[in-house]
């Protein structure tokens, strides 16, 4: 299943993949008990994926970044690819 849209991957300096935003209903979004960050799910496994950070200053449309534990993901194709 799709979770982010490359274009919408962007360089954080973090040294982890970064996204401004993941595909609507692709991932969950559940606040850690102290506040500071969001833990981000696969919404069709459950599986961790990481966590969102938002307010930092990135130059984004939605000035978060989904920091993503590169395990998790899968870089490949557009899906479903397009028919030539």
């Amino acid at each position: 299943m799709p979770l982010y849209k490359s274009t919408t991957k962007f360089n954080s300096g973090c040294g982890w993949p970064a996204f401004y935003e993941g595909l609507p209903g692709a991932i969950n979004c559940t606040p850690d008990p102290d506040g500071r960050r969001t833990e981000i799910t696969c919404a069709a496994c459950g599986g961790h994926l990481g966590h969102v950070f938002k307010g930092e200053g990135f130059k984004t449309p939605t000035d978060e970044r989904h920091c993503v534990n590169s395990v998790s993901i899968k870089f490949g194709p557009v899906y479903p690819s397009p028919s030539v």
